[in-house]
């Protein structure tokens, strides 16, 4: 399996389907530390932070991403915490690009 880090988000339009629970399950294994919600059509992760200034440091780390990858989160932002979710709008549940991200967020911990 190709390591998500290393993979550019590809645009996704109406009518492209959702990935498999199957296939979800297999990327799961690149990003151990996230969630599968919703009944499987979207992803979740909370972090925690030793204060705000971290929190934000981190919100706009990951707007880069974001924009980089033209693919974004939704965020819930706290004092001390940040909720990412995932879920590609224009098909109804998850793609691979949610994986991406999501693995490219998880190397920021690094």
């Amino acid at each position: 399996m190709t390591d998500l880090r290393r993979q550019t988000c590809r645009p996704c339009e109406g009518g492209t389907p959702a990935i498999t629970p199957s296939h979800a399950q297999a990327l799961m294994a690149q990003i151990p530390k996230w969630t599968l919600v919703e009944a499987g059509r979207a992803l979740s992760r909370t972090f925690g932070f030793g204060n705000f200034y971290e929190t934000m440091a981190f919100v706009n780390a990951i707007a880069y991403i974001a924009n980089r990858e033209d693919h974004h989160p939704d965020l819930q932002v706290g004092y001390k915490e940040c909720v990412v979710r995932y879920q590609t709008h224009a098909v109804g549940g998850l793609s691979e690009n949610d994986f991406i991200c999501a693995a490219k967020i998880d190397a920021l911990e690094l």
